[in-house]
């Protein structure tokens, strides 16, 4: 996608957003019964929270009647890997290398398999960029 988009604000924005690449296009009455409702919320919190994913550039609308149909505009690889690259940027700060050591012991004393998936990854990674 060429246009810019700015990143869902928190975890309503998200789960709503989510909930349309679920669906593929929803109206905000669909969204409200599906996401809302559930977390006791009213319907114009759910309207609004749409229009923000409009106005971030991240759904698309069309007008059917008196109300809107709202589809994905963005992939949903493509919000992740920008989720990721942010939430990773805060974690691992200005000097990322002791913050790249810890976050390595964590997941090691997680799971030691996951350590070694972690230097597979790596490791086909490196090839990829070197064409081998």
């Amino acid at each position: 996608m060429k246009d810019r988009f700015r990143l869902p604000g928190g975890d309503l924005e998200y789960a709503v957003l989510a909930k349309l690449w679920e669906l593929g296009s929803a109206s905000t009455r669909d969204i409200h019964r599906q996401v809302g409702e559930p977390q006791g919320l009213v319907y114009t919190t759910i309207a609004k929270v749409l229009d923000r994913l409009h106005a971030k550039r991240l759904v698309d609308r069309e007008r059917q009647g008196v109300s809107f149909v709202y589809r994905p505009r963005v992939d949903r690889d493509v919000v992740e890997r920008a989720r990721a690259r942010t939430f990773l940027s805060r974690l691992l700060g200005a000097t990322p290398r002791s913050a790249v050591a810890t976050l390595v012991d964590a997941v090691e004393s997680l799971d030691p398999k996951l350590l070694d998936d972690l230097a597979r990854i790596v490791a086909a990674r490196r090839r990829s960029r070197h064409g081998t």
